[in-house]
């Protein structure tokens, strides 16, 4: 493979073709059906689906594109390559089209649906998290092509749940299992790693487990110079319950269901990411004032991100804001309990034992109620094959001038667990543009377009050893 025509065929490619429509794609507010009850009704998944099969219109492959939709259920955009290689397996690459709510506070000139490209980002809702995915893999097929390389067929898949935990992928699964064939190389584009330098590879993914609890005390609020002493706290009460839960002194979690032991190779792996991108995991968090890290030793952080559990309360109800807060003994206090869990903890195992400590002898008789609970295992990659770390050892050298690392990350991406089990014998390349900075699910949200364009490439390599394997 002419590896000078793959890197010119990649920029020209990112250049000329996609940063224009990947732009496009950012003004389509494509909310995740999590977030967005009537997005049937108000049509933007369907209209990011349009889009990016527009612009695959344009290629000259000799694909089958088609949008997938069954019955009730999000649509899929599926995009089938034939094969340049005498090859009978499938190389499956997957990225999601559906983004995560827009929220308030942009940097001035910045919006979520506004695409804006400045200093190589393109910042906008959307554009590292997942919108370049698809361009990317069919960018990385063209330049193989173009450098005169080979690759196996190429089944790309785009969903538009992810961002709501990919709850009717399964079913897509189950129904594509017979197109899909033998599937031996999963290419995830969903991914990052701790800087911009080198190629980032997720070899694990924490599970969750998530609860929205509620404490009430009362049938509706009363004057609390009468009713405090008397009736309990409900929030006291919460606050009893979640002393079950978690050393709030240490951020422990004391379910025991949700600890594991961590894989030597793993730790092996998390030491030579912190040495290659030293202070990234302290560095890149937007303190407040003087408010440090949980610990000083970053391998202990790194550890406490991908491999141990953490529990964050990201919800509540019940609780006034203080202009309106009177003085009331509030009825209910309400929390959504959110766990990540450990790559191989059992997430249905963690969730019992979190139900039981949440409704087993609760302080004062007080009615809990548990309510949007749900549960996910995590995944832990298998080992590379010999073919595939010694591309990543090319890619590094070529492409990056830096050497390949791994990171364990502390999200979800089901869609791993999903295929891992359906084909135990693939090779899995989990990776992507996104940087501890590029502010996915937040403000601001921004791609790097160089490095994005690097992973497009690096991609391309492993396409064309896969073929020659």
């Amino acid at each position: 493979m002419d590896r000078s025509a793959l890197t010119r065929t990649v920029r020209g490619l990112w250049d000329d073709d996609i940063l224009p429509s990947l732009s496009e794609l950012v003004a389509v507010p494509a909310i995740s059906p999590a977030f967005d009850p009537a997005w049937e009704e108000h049509g933007h998944l369907a209209a990011a689906i349009d889009h990016v099969r527009g612009w695959l219109a344009g290629r000259d492959l000799g694909a089958t594109v088609e949008v997938v939709t069954l019955p009730g259920r999000t649509p899929l955009l599926l995009v089938d390559v034939p094969a340049t290689a005498s090859t009978s397996d499938t190389v499956l690459m997957y990225g999601h089209l559906d983004k995560q709510p827009p929220v308030a506070n942009w940097s001035e000139g910045l919006g979520p649906w506004t695409p804006v490209v400045r200093d190589g980002r393109l910042y906008g809702r959307g554009s590292a998290d997942d919108g370049y995915s698809g361009y990317a893999a069919v960018a990385a097929i063209e330049a193989v092509r173009a450098a005169g390389g080979a690759h196996a067929r190429c089944v790309v898949l785009l969903e538009t749940g992810e961002e709501s935990g990919s709850p009717d992928l399964p079913a897509y699964l189950e129904h594509l299992k017979p197109r899909l064939g033998e599937v031996s190389l999963v290419v995830c584009l969903d991914s990052g790693g701790n800087d911009y330098d080198r190629m980032w590879l997720t070899t694990s993914l924490r599970g969750l487990t998530q609860v929205t609890l509620t404490v009430r005390v009362l049938d509706s609020g009363m004057h609390s110079g009468m009713a405090s002493g008397i009736v309990p706290s409900s929030f006291r009460v919460a606050r009893q319950l979640l002393d079950r839960l978690e050393d709030s002194a240490t951020g422990e979690v004391l379910v025991r269901e949700m600890h594991v032991d961590i894989p030597e190779n793993r730790v092996a792996e998390v030491r030579d990411a912190v040495g290659s991108a030293p202070g990234v995991l302290v560095s890149s968090v937007p303190w407040a004032g003087s408010t440090g890290p949980m610990a000083e030793d970053e391998v202990e952080l790194a550890l406490n991100a991908g491999w141990r559990p953490t529990l964050s309360v990201t919800g509540a109800d019940g609780l006034p804001t203080p202009d309106d807060a009177g003085n009331v003994l509030r009825p209910f206090t309400t929390l959504v309990l959110s766990f990540r869990l450990p790559p191989t903890a059992d997430s249905k195992a963690a969730l019992d034992a979190v139900v039981a400590k949440l409704t087993t002898d609760v302080p004062y008789g007080a009615t809990v109620e548990l309510s949007r609970v749900e549960h996910a295992d995590g995944w832990n990659a298998p080992e590379l094959a010999p073919w595939l770390r010694e591309t990543l050892d090319v890619v590094g050298k070529e492409v990056f001038d830096a050497p390949w690392r791994t990171v364990a990350l502390g999200g979800s991406i089901p869609f791993m667990g999903l295929l891992h089990e359906a084909y135990p014998e693939a090779q899995f390349l989990v990776t992507g543009a996104v940087g501890p900075d590029s502010n996915c699910h937040v403000p601001d949200e921004w791609l790097n377009l160089a490095h994005a364009a690097r992973i497009t490439e690096g991609v391309a390599h492993v396409l064309d050893a896969h073929a020659k394997r």
